[in-house]
C-alpha cells in the first residue's frame, strides 16, 4: 500500500483529499484482504480495481462485489461503517490486486448528509476512445463525459489507458488536477512522469500527456475543497466534530455493519 495523498507538498487535489496505491499484489490461496467494519464522516469514498476483487458490505446493509472497471461510491455523511474484505472465491483460488481507494471530501454544507451507497457496473462507465487513449469517466465531468456518479462537487476522476505513441491533452477546465501513472511510459510537456506517483499540475494550463508505451494513468482533482482536517478515517472542517466521531466509535454509537461481527478499535490518540 502506497500512500498518494495527503503528502506534505499537497494536501489536496480539488476534493480528493486521501489517495491510496493498492498493489500490485499476488494473494496466494487462502489469503486476501481482511478489513474490519471501520466507520467515516464527513466524505465519499470511491474504489477502483485494475485488477482483482473485493467486497464491500456497509451499515446500510448493501453488500457489492467490486471487479476492475467498477466504481464503488460510498458517502458516509454523518456517518457509516462498512468492510472490505477478498471474497470466498477468489481467496481460495489466489489472485493479484491492485486499484485505489480514494477520499473525496463533502462540501461544508453537506457534510452531515445522510449516508449513501451507489454502485456502477464496468459496463455502464461512460467510455470513450480519444486520439488513441481509452477514456472511462469514473466520476464527474471529463472529456466530454459525464459520469453517472452524483456529486455535489466539480470532480475529475477518470481513467486513462495509452495505446504506445498516443497523446491526450489535459485542459484547464478543472481547477485543480493531478495523474496518477500506474506504468512507467508517461510524459507531460515532454517530462517524464514517474510510475507509481501522483503528479501534480499546477495552474490551469492545458497539460499534454504522451505515452511511449502502453500505460495506464488516472487523472483527479476538480474544485478546490479548501482545508480539512483528517484523523483516522474521518473527515471534517471542525476538529469538535472529529472528537465527537472519536467518542461515537468508542462508545457504540455508530451503526452496525449486518453480518459482521469485529470492528477495528479506535486508535489511540
Amino acid at each position: 500500500m502506497r500512500r498518494l495523498l495527503p503528502d506534505a507538498r499537497c494536501r489536496s487535489v480539488g476534493p480528493v483529499v486521501f489517495m491510496d496505491h493498492m498493489g500490485p499484489h499476488a494473494f496466494p490461496p487462502g489469503e486476501g484482504i481482511d478489513v474490519r467494519p471501520h466507520p467515516h464522516i464527513g466524505l465519499s469514498t470511491l474504489t477502483w480495481l485494475w485488477e482483482g476483487a473485493m467486497t464491500h458490505r456497509d451499515s446500510l446493509g448493501v453488500v457489492q462485489d467490486i471487479r476492475p472497471g467498477d466504481v464503488n461510491w460510498m458517502t458516509a455523511g454523518r456517518g457509516i461503517v462498512h468492510s472490505e474484505r477478498t471474497p470466498a472465491a477468489e481467496r481460495a483460488a489466489g489472485h493479484r490486486l491492485e486499484g485505489l481507494q480514494t477520499w473525496l471530501a463533502l462540501p461544508a454544507e453537506g457534510a452531515e448528509c445522510e449516508p449513501a451507497f451507489q454502485h456502477v457496473a464496468a459496463a455502464d462507465v461512460p467510455r470513450a476512445l480519444r486520439e488513441g487513449v481509452s477514456v472511462a469517466v469514473v466520476v464527474g465531468e471529463s472529456f466530454g463525459l459525464r459520469s453517472p456518479v452524483a456529486t455535489p462537487v466539480d470532480t475529475l476522476y477518470a481513467s486513462l489507458a495509452f495505446a504506445p505513441g498516443s497523446t491526450l491533452v489535459l485542459g484547464g477546465e478543472h481547477e485543480e488536477r493531478a495523474v496518477f501513472v500506474r506504468g512507467e511510459g508517461l510524459s507531460a510537456d515532454g517530462e517524464p512522469l514517474a510510475a507509481g506517483q501522483l503528479h501534480v499540475f499546477p495552474g490551469r494550463e492545458p497539460v499534454r500527456l504522451e505515452a511511449h508505451a502502453a500505460v495506464a494513468a488516472m487523472a483527479v482533482g476538480g474544485a478546490a475543497i479548501g482545508h480539512r482536517f483528517l484523523w483516522w478515517n474521518f473527515v471534517s472542517t471542525s476538529r469538535e466534530r472529529i472528537e465527537q466521531a472519536k467518542a461515537d466509535w468508542a462508545a457504540g454509537r455508530f451503526p452496525p455493519v449486518p453480518g459482521e461481527h469485529e470492528s477495528i478499535p479506535l486508535p489511540e490518540s
